[in-house]
């Protein structure tokens, strides 16, 4: 299936570095393997065993994505990219959810490359997606949370509106089971040069442990 995901150009004016890889799949979004489930469960020590483990909230892709929140006009205090999310987590030592194979993927991906990633079922995306910053009013239901206010928060906005972003995405587009074709978004606010390597992780881990097949991999910059 072919899907056209482009950048805003009032958000390339602020974020001048964004960049987007992007990989679809048809998927089986079922519980994930037990080597899934090893894989990060290593990720996740391998971090609280670093000498200083916080020292991941400070790398240049949390500080990207910071600095991208500020330069919209949101707080990065308040909305956090999903990426620092995820590793917050795993300094606690909750380690990442287990959700399904496909979800589970896309987090132990986040974690290692410390970007954010958005994740949808292309049978609720309508049209085109495109990359902006959110409006004044605009609001949806974050997957397990309250409604998210959008305003000046980077989103990914189809024909029907909003639907995610580096922070939550939306129930509406949520994977679920009944999944049979994914988007995963990987998001880069410091240039496209690692994004490559990361999307054919992903689409690596998808055929793996997702029994991903039709894989797609572009990069949008």
């Amino acid at each position: 299936m072919q899907i056209s995901v482009s950048i805003d150009e009032a958000l390339r004016k602020k974020c001048p570095k964004t960049a987007l890889g992007c990989v679809t799949a048809q998927v089986q979004a079922l519980i994930s393997p037990p080597t899934l489930i090893n894989e990060m469960q290593a990720r996740g020590e391998e971090i609280l065993k670093l000498p200083y483990a916080r020292g991941v909230l400070e790398s240049p892709q949390i500080a990207a994505t910071r600095a991208a929140y500020k330069a919209l006009g949101k707080d990065p205090a308040r909305y956090r990219g999903s990426a620092e999310a995820l590793l917050r987590r795993v300094i606690a030592g909750k380690g990442l959810p287990q959700i399904n194979a496909v979800v589970d993927a896309i987090n132990l991906v986040s974690v290692e490359s410390r970007l954010p990633i958005g994740l949808y079922d292309l049978a609720h995306v309508n049209g085109q997606i495109v990359f902006r910053a959110g409006r004044s009013g605009e609001t949806y239901k974050g997957i397990g949370k309250f409604d998210l206010n959008l305003e000046c928060l980077p989103v990914f906005c189809d024909e029907l509106g909003p639907h995610g972003s580096p922070t939550s995405d939306s129930e509406r587009t949520m994977v679920t089971e009944q999944t049979q074709q994914a988007l995963a978004v990987i998001i880069s606010f410091s240039g496209n040069e690692a994004l490559q390597p990361w999307t054919e992780r992903l689409a690596e881990l998808l055929q793996r442990y997702a029994w991903g097949g039709e894989i797609e991999i572009c990069v949008v910059s």
